[in-house]
């Protein structure tokens, strides 16, 4: 189950990477930058998990690279549970409502860990625009349910 598992999570993180660029660029925003993530990370290895910002945290050497490895590890651990909960009946056969609601329940953990862990609030509520920062987390979230399908079915097709 690990090469389906990698190949699933390792896709289904790429497209929502390029999804987010592709929203950015459209809107006019940043573009995602995981050195934040990568730090807050690192200072939960230290012993921290929340802070009232991560900007105001301490830098950690390597904290880019820290931050795009565990944004795929944690798309690897979602396709995992996907997979394991699904199990070899679905990966034989992928059917969509799984992976779409484990994209959108998803987004609770960046809603209610991750965000107010590094300072943004719950569910973004300190964002400058928090609607439109709830609204464009839970699309990628939702655009990252569906390729979990999309490359489950792909997965599929080649085991058969």
């Amino acid at each position: 189950m690990l090469l389906p598992i990698l190949f699933i999570g390792i896709a289904t993180t790429a497209v929502f990477d390029l999804w987010g660029l592709i929203v950015a660029k459209a809107l006019g925003l940043p573009v995602q930058n995981w050195k934040m993530p990568g730090r807050w990370f690192a200072h939960i290895g230290r012993g921290r998990l929340r802070h009232d910002s991560m900007a105001g945290a301490d830098e950690v050497p390597g904290e880019q690279a820290l931050g795009w490895l565990c944004h795929y590890l944690v798309g690897i651990c979602f396709a995992a549970f996907t997979v394991f909960v699904g199990g070899p009946a679905w990966l034989a056969v992928p059917t969509l409502p799984l992976p779409l609601i484990v994209g959108i329940v998803t987004v609770g953990l960046g809603w209610f860990v991750m965000g107010p862990c590094m300072g943004g609030g719950i569910a973004a509520s300190k964002a400058a625009n928090p609607t439109l920062a709830r609204a464009l987390s839970l699309a990628a979230h939702v655009v990252f349910g569906l390729a979990l399908w999309v490359f489950a079915l792909i997965w599929a097709s080649f085991a058969a």
